[in-house]
């Protein structure tokens, strides 16, 4: 598998509502995709930097760069065996695990549809349905967020997930709990909160959670470990689990007891596929979180939810939840019990919309093998 070219493309996108977490509120997403093109097959990814620093150290411009001037040349006229072949090339480079994702993931995809195999199979996924569910950010009012969860209960979700931060919390999962009692619900702290908030975050036990997520310090394990034996809610860590060594460290300490698997968040799908064993192993579910992707992301989000460990429902919800038109066709949908069906279809199982994705460009670049 040759890779004769790499394109890079921004679009824009108007989110269909707001979404706030604790780093602040989003209402359009500046997206990286990257076309990765190998003799005549073109493999399509998106970076899920995000438009600020925020969650992460890496951003939209940053990931441009980097792969523009070292991870793009490290495979531009390269001969790869397989979409995994990438890491190797690309290790020289330290960190800039979703730039890496983005390029990876794309010679992923364009190796499933060399081969004519559906990127799930390729993946080693067995699962021909996925669990969903939904994360809904902080809202103005109380009974905003009371309005949406019971409009994605509606939907068939299966499970319910609130990002909360300090005066966001308590209250609002008293209430939600007071009018669901039995629904699954978990919370997201995006390390909103402190080890000195051990006290508060022990009241979260009383409503019955089904993860606590990413509650302190985003690239803390040890600290997380001390809270959750603080703690009867199981700790999800996130941000922390950049690849399979913090998630053998993480489960080892009993630093959690779920872990939340982004593919971009640990360098791609090699490397959160090692996540997902590391995890199997131990007895530790997995789940996929989401990144506000466009449906290119969430068509990888969906094959990657398709390997045995992911029995959790993850955020790998419906396209019409964040765009009036997504880029893919079909777009992503959700049968009214909360799930998705897995296509068979050679790559993804869906089509990227590249003339809508060329009205929605505002910067692009080619890079050839000849510089």
């Amino acid at each position: 598998m040759k890779v004769e070219a790499i394109t890079l493309r921004e679009i824009h996108m108007p989110l269909v509502q707001f979404f706030e977490t604790s780093f602040g509120r989003t209402y359009d997403r500046r997206i990286l995709l990257v076309t990765a093109h190998c003799e005549g097959v073109n493999g399509w990814a998106e970076c899920v930097a995000g438009e600020d620093p925020f969650y992460s150290s890496e951003w939209i411009e940053t990931a441009w760069l980097t792969i523009e001037h070292y991870l793009a040349p490290a495979l531009l006229g390269q001969e790869l065996t397989s979409g995994a072949d990438t890491c190797t090339r690309l290790a020289r480079v330290r960190a800039h695990r979703m730039a890496k994702a983005a390029l990876e993931n794309a010679l992923w995809d364009a190796e499933a549809k060399q081969k004519q195999l559906p990127l799930w199979k390729l993946l080693g996924g067995t699962r021909r349905e996925i669990p969903c569910g939904v994360s809904i950010g902080i809202k103005d009012t109380v009974g905003q967020l009371l309005d949406a969860v019971a409009t994605e209960l509606s939907a068939g979700y299966q499970r319910i997930k609130v990002k909360v931060k300090p005066g966001w919390d308590v209250n609002i999962l008293q209430q939600i709990r007071s009018r669901w009692p039995e629904i699954m619900l978990s919370c997201d702290g995006n390390s909103a909160y402190t080890l000195n908030q051990s006290n508060h975050l022990r009241d979260f036990d009383r409503f019955n959670l089904l993860m606590i997520e990413q509650p302190l310090w985003n690239d803390d394990i040890y600290f997380h470990a001390q809270l959750q034996k603080q703690l009867k809610t199981a700790i999800c860590l996130d941000e922390s689990i950049r690849n399979a060594r913090d998630a053998t460290q993480a489960v080892e300490t009993r630093a959690c007891r779920i872990v939340n698997i982004k593919v971009g968040r640990v360098g791609g799908f090699s490397e959160a596929i090692r996540v997902h064993d590391v995890c199997q192993a131990n007895n530790v579910p997995v789940w996929c979180g989401g990144m506000l992707e466009s449906g290119i992301g969430r068509a990888h989000n969906i094959a990657l939810s398709t390997l045995q460990n992911f029995t959790l429902p993850g955020d790998v919800s419906a396209s019409k939840r964040y765009w009036n038109e997504d880029v893919i066709e079909p777009e992503v949908e959700v049968s009214a019990q909360g799930t998705i069906r897995i296509s068979d279809e050679p790559g993804t199982g869906y089509r990227v919309r590249e003339d809508l994705i060329e009205k929605l460009t505002v910067r692009k670049k080619t890079l050839g093998a000849g510089g």
